[in-house]
């Protein structure tokens, strides 16, 4: 029997990078919150690359820490290296990487868990939710404990029903070892959510002192680091650790091809689908056999440990076979092997079940976040667990959800996507997903997303002053450049000269020049310097922002058009089926996904233009039929 062990506004089950985000929003929004997690000792756990950001991830942790979300925030705390990557490429590309120190993030993480008000931290395996009157009302642990709560984030990561899987060798184990969560998937399956079965992988980590570094090539961190948060000025103050580079070799190759009859990708021991970005090294030798080599990074595991992961060499390969492709690879002769790589096959639920604030549509009250909903990857997670977390306070407090736009952030993309078409693999957020690119850059997160932060209550009205006086400046200084004059003075021409430019025949506007691909603002700041205090995101700003307006603008102009449709509500209890000249397909695929708006609706794979017309015209009737029904 159960016995009563609490009563909460909110229980978030899982305590990695979505549980992390979503216990601390809801807590920080004034819910009483639970987070209940399997091992104290594993929170925001790092099972994978010890490494934050990244094209596209990057972009989604400055998003989190502008709506008010840690991650920013822990890994500007705890990094060992920062790069700044594709900074030969336009400002949409640009993306900020951080090497973490794994020990350190995750016992930085955990304290400020523990020192937040409202949030409760505790050990314990959740096994069944309460489901009362059809609505999700707590969770029962494995030792009969039952806590209430008006909302549950479930956040379980690759622990449900997980399995371990090197070569011959299988058993079920959550991530390094852990327990799985065996009960909670077959309990979700009882409820009526359909789930699937996916896979993921993890390559050897190798002990630093038996690697040859001479043999390789060093990437350092930058010189001078950015950071993540905007409330970030300074970073840990210990000199950076570098990664290293170097490649596979063609008797890697060989060793590879001889043993694919023991690697499970290929004999049919692993059910589950795997990342198409983040393949295995036995996957990447047989799709890619005409490539002589692969590129293989050395990534440090933190200062205070010999362990190296070994970025590129994912595999589920048996353990011996890992040690021989190890020493097959130039730099790794003599390396010793702290740990094998493996693979590792969990449940995660169809994300098409989740309205788009990520409540499950069967279940009221219930909500899932990160890879629980098909996604790889500690950003999407965390991206996904902020905005859970969010949305279960809000629902507990009567309030609408928050939703994020595809033209306002990468989080509105990697959710929309989820929800409205659904995933065949493990989702990876990427540049090329986000329609509106040059919209969502890594350098203008906040002026895009504080002002959400602070209306939902997680951004202080310190820094939302700061924020607003940021965003002043930026505006008068744009303003100052379309008035100034720069005249053919002879210090101007001999500037233009040597950054071989066209000299000035007459007189320009400061705008004009920098918009020049040779001309940057410190050019134009020693010709005429701002009468303003700027610092260097300002600056960085003002240029963007003059320099690529025209092609914002056309984005802008086109989110405009598409907003109308986004903003065409459709009613959730509409019957498709009832819709006349509606293709069977479109029925079917708006029956099961019930899209929110006109917009969402028209992302879904198997609706046409044609259907789209004729649900408007649909809607048009059905509002005047139900109009005319209220007044009588």
């Amino acid at each position: 029997m159960g016995y009563e062990a609490g009563s909460y506004d909110v229980i978030v089950v899982g305590a990695g990078h979505a549980g992390c985000e979503a216990a601390l929003a809801a807590a920080r929004m004034g819910c009483e919150t639970l987070l209940i997690t399997i091992n104290l000792d594993m929170v925001a756990f790092m099972p994978c690359n010890p490494s934050i950001g990244g094209p596209a991830k990057g972009h989604v942790v400055r998003e989190i820490d502008a709506l008010g979300g840690e991650m920013g925030r822990n890994i500007d705390k705890t990094f060992i290296q920062m790069r700044m990557l594709n900074t030969g490429k336009g400002p949409a590309v640009h993306a900020l990487r951080a090497q973490a120190d794994k020990v350190l993030y995750q016992r930085q993480m955990k304290e400020t868990i523990e020192s937040t008000p409202k949030l409760t931290l505790r050990q314990g395996m959740v096994e069944r939710l309460i489901v009362e009157d059809g609505e999700c009302k707590g969770v029962i642990t494995k030792t009969g404990a039952e806590y209430r709560a008006k909302a549950v984030v479930v956040t379980t990561g690759t622990y449900l029903r997980g399995k371990v899987i090197m070569g011959e060798v299988m058993y079920e184990s959550g991530p390094n070892n852990q327990q799985p969560s065996i009960k909670l998937s077959e309990h979700l399956r009882e409820l009526g959510l359909e789930l699937v079965r996916f896979k993921t992988g993890t390559p050897p980590r190798v002990h630093g002192e038996t690697i040859d570094f001479d043999k390789m090539e060093i990437q350092p961190g930058d010189e001078i680091p950015k950071f993540f948060s905007y409330e970030t000025k300074e970073g840990p103050g210990e000199p950076q650790l570098p990664c290293w580079l170097t490649y596979t070799a063609p008797e890697t190759h060989e060793i590879i091809n001889a043993n694919l009859h023991r690697a499970p990708m290929f004999t049919g021991q692993i059910e589950g689908t795997g990342p198409r970005y983040c393949p295995s090294i036995e996957d990447k030798i047989v799709r890619f056999s005409d490539k002589p080599k692969h590129q293989i990074f050395l990534e440090p595991e933190g200062r205070n440990t010999s362990e190296y992961y070994v970025q590129g060499l994912s595999t589920s390969l048996p353990e011996e076979v890992q040690l021989q492709i190890l020493r097959s690879i130039p730099g790794l002769e003599r390396v010793q092997m702290m740990r094998t790589g493996y693979a590792i096959e969990y449940d995660a639920i169809v994300p098409t079940q989740l309205w788009p604030s990520l409540e499950t549509k069967a279940i009221p009250g219930l909500f899932t976040a990160g890879q629980i909903n098909g996604t790889s990857g500690y950003e999407e997670a965390a991206g996904q667990g902020l905005m859970a977390g969010i949305n279960a306070a809000r629902k507990v407090q009567g309030k609408e959800p928050v939703i994020l736009d595809r033209s306002k952030a990468y989080i509105g993309v990697l959710i929309d996507d989820l929800v409205t078409k659904g995933t065949n693999e493990p989702y990876r957020l990427l540049t090329s997903r986000a329609e509106y690119r040059l919209l969502l850059r890594h350098d203008n997160a906040d002026l895009r997303l504080t002002p959400i932060g602070y209306e939902i209550g997680l951004i202080s009205e310190e820094r939302y002053r700061k924020f607003l006086r940021k965003k002043e400046l930026v505006e008068l200084e744009i303003e100052r450049l379309r008035t100034t004059k720069i005249r053919p003075e002879p210090h101007v021409q001999e500037l233009l000269q040597s950054l071989g430019t066209v000299v000035l025949n007459n007189s320009v506007d400061a705008q004009s020049l920098l918009r020049r691909p040779e001309v940057s603002y410190s050019h134009i700041a020693s010709i005429s310097p701002s009468p303003y205090e700027l610092d260097e995101e300002m600056m960085e700003q003002v240029e963007i922002q003059i320099k690529y307006a025209g092609y914002i603008e056309k984005q802008l102009q086109h989110v405009e058009r598409l907003e109308k449709l986004e903003k065409r509500r459709i009613p959730p209890d509409l019957d498709y089926w009832a819709v006349h000249g509606i293709a069977n397909e479109a029925k079917q695929k708006l029956s099961q996904i019930r899209p929110v708006s006109i917009g969402q609706a028209s992302r879904i794979s198997g609706v046409t233009p044609a259907d789209i017309s004729i649900l408007l015209v649909y809607l048009e009737t059905y509002g005047k039929a139900a109009s005319a029904a209220a007044k009588g």
